[in-house]
């Protein structure tokens, strides 16, 4: 299941992330989104949501979201 279908207020284990872009992975490993890292859904937008990861929160577009797997 991608991040996008997690409810808000629950907490996952990231088990992958499905992109090409080695610079993107990048990114996203720089704001600690690694496999096996918690990461919560703390509210919802209407085009982005807002996580936690680690201690920071931070503000992600849906299609990034969609990106990110979860179990």
């Amino acid at each position: 299941m991608s991040l996008y279908e997690g409810k808000e207020n629950d907490t996952y284990k990231i088990s992958d992330i499905t992109t090409a872009d080695e610079e993107f992975r990048a990114f996203l490993l720089s704001l600690g989104c690694y496999q096996g890292e918690s990461i919560t859904i703390i509210s919802r937008k209407k085009h982005s949501m807002v996580v936690a990861v680690k201690d920071g929160r931070y503000n992600i577009d849906n299609d990034i979201a969609k990106l990110i797997g979860v179990a």
